[in-house]
């Protein structure tokens, strides 16, 4: 069960990300942040966060809680729990932290973060991505990610969908 514990360590609450951040700024790390639903975890989601974690020293994730997912994607979704999700993540060696926050954006959590990378797919041109301002304001960068083509928690959802309720 030490395992688990680790895990749980990674999964930090907003009143302790600060602590957390004043280490991590200390060390001279270099911060990258992303955010998502992060319902069902697939290949995509690895290669994205893992790409992620490689353009800094510290990877941090904003995770949208229960609420925030069903109003964004739907009454049915998310299909895991926000804590399910949570531990799922913080699994991933290269991750640092797993935070939740409850807004439809993380536009609070990145004011708090203060992020030296901020990361999104690249569904979205820099400059539209949530965040943007705080980030560049600051000095930082804001990229975007390519998505591994084929993958996504939606699709995965329909397929099985199909599958158990053929036609």
């Amino acid at each position: 069960m030490v395992f688990l514990e680790s895990l749980k360590s990674k999964i930090v609450k907003d009143t302790d990300l600060p602590i957390l951040l004043k280490k991590w700024q200390a060390e001279h790390k270099k911060l990258v942040f992303t955010n998502g639903c992060f319902d069902l975890i697939h290949r995509g989601h690895v290669e994205y966060l893992a790409q992620a974690a490689a353009l800094g020293d510290v990877l941090v994730i904003g995770l949208n809680t229960d609420s925030s997912v069903s109003r964004i994607k739907g009454k049915d979704r998310p299909v895991q729990d926000e804590y399910a999700r949570a531990v799922v993540l913080a699994a991933f060696s290269f991750v640092d932290a797993v935070v939740f926050f409850d807004e439809d954006t993380p536009e609070k959590l990145i004011q708090a973060v203060q992020p030296d990378v901020l990361i999104k797919g690249s569904d979205y041109k820099p400059e539209q991505i949530v965040g943007y301002q705080t980030v560049t304001a600051k000095g930082g960068q804001v990229k975007t990610i390519n998505f591994t083509a084929g993958y996504s928690s939606s699709r995965i959802i329909e397929k099985i969908i199909r599958a158990y309720n053929p036609k």
